[in-house]
């Protein structure tokens, strides 16, 4: 039987160049095709200048999990080429290295993996702690309120790469610690820094990059202590309730629907200006979130996901969705208006989820009237709608008057014998329609409807209406 190609995986050791092993040293020069991780680190000069670096899927990548992925298929695509490839990984491989974590879970390449001291050795030695004796949890600072949550420390953050994820960090902790937190920063290089320093000063004094980590010895109550104790009760819901244990997504399906209608109807019943009905809407988004953390438990049951894995997965979302916040394009001109930061979103989720038509995603099981909400919603961003369509019926001043027009409406339908959903309904398809084909259109002719000017819109809707008049 033909071996598999081999890819031969090092740690490059938490700093300079001299913390990489004699061992790994020799291995560097035994292969003829090196790569690295990233040639951030101070000791990737080792490999040479024809080294390949992945330094430009970072770059073109919208969050690390893809890029972790794509350096994977780029690794087992060139030992397939090569036969046998060296790929150097900052620190220890097996710390805080999630593609080589991926390499060892695949089976259509050898993987032989050789360890090297990592951050973490010279944090102790810092820090002047026994991590065993002490009892210290490592967490990444990336997923810190999920992965610490419960805990009161002492906690090792790592990869706090930016301002951002401090914040994230600072803004996770219900009570700041008493003592001081400790702040370490390029480990093993000549401008080592460790630093002392009270939780309230961190976001001030603090510059991190790719090599910061923060110590914190004790917290005076756990992360997201209260979520952590409600998601800990479903788990034992979960497991000794005979109803809850028999559970499914779809048998809960009525359960989620009717606490998002309580939602709605908790939120139709606040006072706005005097807080009456604040009790009531907690109680319901309280019933609401136990749908949510209910089905994470589920799935986390089946091995599937969890709900770190969902808290993880909107807010990376929700910092794509927001460039101008949380990217380079925040020196920009801000703040856009709701109406300009709704059509961006919608532009970014088009993009983001490959989608044909900015109407994709609309649920086909929405009620008719709900529905042609969401259309026309969706619809505005793309500035196609004619206000003359709906400007030149009267137009009520209140909800109370357009709801009794909506009502008439269907009163009226039903003496008729029609049937308003339906009747909706097919107005929604021939709408919907109209849209896509406006879209389709202005694909063909290189045309971006977001940018588009008014000129140009009005010509493809006036050629899909003549096609539809002439079909």
């Amino acid at each position: 039987m033909k071996p598999l190609p081999k890819v031969t995986v090092i740690g490059l050791g938490p700093g300079e160049p001299s913390f990489c092993s004699t061992k790994n040293l020799e291995l560097i020069e035994e292969h003829e095709f090196r790569y690295v991780r990233t040639t951030r680190h101070p000791s990737s000069c080792l490999l040479g200048p024809d080294v390949v670096s992945f330094d430009h899927i970072y770059e073109s990548s919208d969050y690390f999990e893809e890029v972790y992925v794509t350096i994977v298929e780029e690794l087992i695509a060139a030992a397939k080429k090569n036969r046998n490839i060296l790929y150097a990984v900052p620190g220890s491989p097996f710390l805080a290295e999630r593609t080589v974590q991926l390499l060892t879970e695949q089976t259509e390449v050898e993987v032989e993996v050789f360890p090297c001291l990592s951050f973490v050795d010279l944090a102790w030695r810092c820090l002047k702690i026994d991590p065993m004796e002490s009892g210290v949890r490592i967490v990444d600072a990336h997923r810190f309120a999920t992965e610490a949550a419960g805990d009161r420390g002492p906690l090792l953050v790592t990869q706090i790469d930016s301002r951002e994820i401090l914040a994230d960090i600072v803004a996770a902790v219900d009570s700041p610690p008493m003592q001081p937190v400790t702040v370490l920063q390029r480990l093993g290089l000549e401008d080592e820094k460790m630093q002392e320093l009270q939780w309230e000063d961190l976001i001030e004094k603090v510059e991190p990059d790719h090599l910061t980590s923060c110590f914190i010895p004790h917290l005076e109550s756990p992360i997201a202590s209260e979520l952590q104790k409600f998601v800990d009760l479903v788990a034992v819901l979960r497991i000794q309730c005979p109803w809850d244990s028999e559970q499914t997504h779809s048998s809960l399906t009525s359960h989620l629907l009717e606490e998002t209608y309580e939602v709605l109807e908790a939120i139709e019943n606040f006072n706005e200006e005097t807080g009456e009905g604040s009790e009531d809407l907690e109680e319901e988004l309280g019933d609401l979130l136990f749908q949510i953390v209910f089905h994470s438990r589920i799935a986390a049951d089946d091995a599937r996901f969890d709900l770190a894995d969902v808290t993880k997965g909107i807010h990376e979302k929700l910092r794509r969705r927001h460039p101008r916040i949380f990217t380079s394009e925040q020196g920009s001109p801000l703040r856009d208006d709701p109406d300009s930061a709704h059509k961006r979103w919608e532009e970014l989720k088009k993009e983001e989820k490959k989608r044909s038509s900015v109407l994709d995603g609309i649920p086909d099981t929405l009620p008719a009237l709900a529905y042609a909400q969401k259309v026309f919603e969706k619809s505005k961003t793309l500035d196609l709608l004619d206000e003359k369509t709906y400007n030149e019926r009267p137009l009520p001043e209140t909800d109370e008057e357009l709801g009794n027009i909506l009502l008439d409406l269907v009163f009226w339908a039903a003496k008729n014998n029609f049937e308003a959903e339906r009747a909706l309904r097919i107005a929604n398809s021939r709408f919907v329609a109209f849209i896509k084909n406006i879209e389709t259109l202005a694909e063909t002719r290189d045309v971006d409807l977001f940018s588009a000017d008014s000129h140009t819109k009005k010509e493809l809707k006036a050629e899909i209406r003549n096609r539809d008049f002439t079909d």
